[in-house]
């Protein structure tokens, strides 16, 4: 496949543009059709690296930034987990992951369990799943599954009428691609393992030994997903133009291996991972520019955010002079926030003010309630334990703040932190996930746990844990109330 040509992504860049010649503001009851919904979640891009949240950022990001001129850009949004697989599964049940059941060689999606897809499908959409899944499928993913049978419990059989990707990372093997419920072509060849000189052996272009399928190719994924999403939208555009679409982007991109395309190499100034970025970015400008192109941009929502933080140390910040972390705390998998606080933006023509910001804390489980809110449709008492609707901020109408009791975050290590207000308890030491120390054995008279005045303190300097006691002592009995039992959201 050809990589996208600098004068495709200019063109790119030229027509998403046109978003600001378009009206605004009215209220989602004005409409005269339920919106298209278009979610892209990037694979471990961090809150620094969109310029629109950091402005010394190395790696030019046009698109996205464009998006948070036309929308509203969120400064306290996070994935419910600090690694791939939770915040997918809380994304999609509005459920924390820990509330999630884990069986080898099953799906992690309970097949009753009502998923973002499932919501919109029962409503009428048109639904569409490209990228990666990393949720699991029946029989599992390994190579010691019969490819020739149907791959059950993935995306088809948990809300999507159709889709185009890979099971898992693509650091992880086997290697293949999965359309709809079936292997593409399975993987009999093998492939050794990738690394980059110069990085840590889980950076650069790393990935492990293992099987592969012919002809795949890892640096033609993440072009083929933009592609795979152009054509959903082409297709919906020509036999489903009736029904509205929801289309969930999950790209790969830029966890690694970092493979940006020839025309993207020396693009940034942050090494291979930068120039990455950048690539990432332009394979969204590829997809936002078919919605100009096809008429749908009008009526279209459109999210961006990150599944997890970085794989970026403090070498790398010192030697690239990028942060790709925001100044917060940690990377990927730490209890830290930047293992968790993700890049948000949210854009939909009409309906959002454009260049609008909100500080309210928010999380992924809040998509389903959300979705059911533009919908105008309850909720079952089951679904969407830990889901708000956060209609009311996109909209900037009145509601009642904070609008979420708490938060619940999820490390590596699994440790758990509870966020509320402005204070967020660690009830252990360490970061719990990759950054160094990871576990901290308090010593006597230490703290056993972490606090930090989120408010003041954004970038956890400073543990509180023996000066609050009181704030401990609240936030501990209210996490525990939460891991406890599987509560249901009453405000949402």
């Amino acid at each position: 496949m050809e990589m996208q040509s600098r004068r495709e992504f200019l063109r790119t860049v030229a027509l998403g543009s046109l978003a600001f010649l378009l009206p605004c503001c009215s209220r989602v009851n004005n409409q005269t059709a339920p919106p298209n919904i278009l979610f892209i979640m990037a694979d471990d891009m961090g809150y620094g690296d969109p310029g629109c949240y950091n402005p010394e950022s190395k790696a030019p990001t046009p698109t996205i930034d464009r998006l948070a001129r036309e929308g509203m850009r969120f400064t306290d949004a996070h994935a419910p987990g600090a690694v791939c697989v939770p915040s997918r599964y809380g994304l999609l049940t509005g459920r924390y992951p820990f509330r999630m059941t884990r069986e080898p060689g099953t799906s992690l999606i309970a097949p009753d369990r009502m998923t973002i897809g499932t919501l919109m499908q029962e409503h009428g959409y048109h639904t569409g799943c490209v990228g990666k899944w990393h949720l699991g499928f029946d029989g599992g993913t390994k190579l010691d599954r019969d490819f020739s049978t149907p791959m059950r419990g993935g995306p088809v059989d948990r809300g999507f009428d159709y889709y185009f990707g890979i099971p898992a990372s693509l650091d992880i093997p086997p290697y293949y691609y999965i359309e709809n419920d079936q292997v593409v072509e399975p993987p009999t060849d093998h492939i050794a393992a990738s690394s980059s000189e110069g990085w840590s052996p889980i950076q650069g272009a790393f990935w492990r030994e293992g099987g592969i399928a012919p002809g795949f190719t890892h640096r033609e994924v993440l072009p083929e997903f933009a592609e795979k999403a152009v054509s959903f939208l082409d297709q919906h555009s020509q036999n489903h133009r009736d029904q509205p679409f929801f289309l969930y982007l999950a790209l790969a991109a830029p966890h690694t291996p970092w493979l940006p395309g020839e025309d993207y190499e020396g693009d940034s100034g942050a090494g291979m991972y930068g120039d990455f970025a950048v690539h990432v970015d332009a394979a969204i400008g590829r997809v936002l520019s078919t919605l100009v192109e096809l008429g749908l941009q009008q009526n279209t929502l459109v999210v961006f955010t990150s599944d997890n933080g970085p794989v970026w140390y403090d070498d790398d910040v010192e030697e690239f002079r990028h942060d790709s972390a925001g100044m917060l705390r940690g990377m990927k998998g730490d209890i830290w926030e930047a293992g968790h606080r993700m890049p948000f933006i949210a854009r939909w023509p009409g309906h959002i003010r454009p260049g609008s910001e909100s500080g309210e804390t928010i999380c992924f489980t809040d998509m389903l309630a959300t979705f059911a809110g533009i919908l105008e449709v309850d909720l079952p008492p089951e679904a969407g334990a830990d889901s708000y609707n956060i209609l009311p901020i996109l909209l900037e109408e009145e509601y009642e703040q904070p609008l979420r009791e708490a938060t619940i975050h999820y490390s590596t290590a699994r440790f758990f932190a509870i966020r509320q207000g402005r204070w967020k308890l660690v009830p252990h030491r360490g970061s719990g996930g990759f950054s160094e120390p990871r576990r901290i054995t308090p010593g006597p008279g230490e703290p056993e746990g972490q606090l930090y005045d989120m408010e003041v303190d954004p970038r956890e300097t400073t543990n509180l844990y023996q000066d609050r006691p009181e704030v401990v002592k609240r936030l501990s009995a209210l996490l525990d109330s939460y891991r406890q039992q599987d509560r249901t959201v009453s405000s949402r």
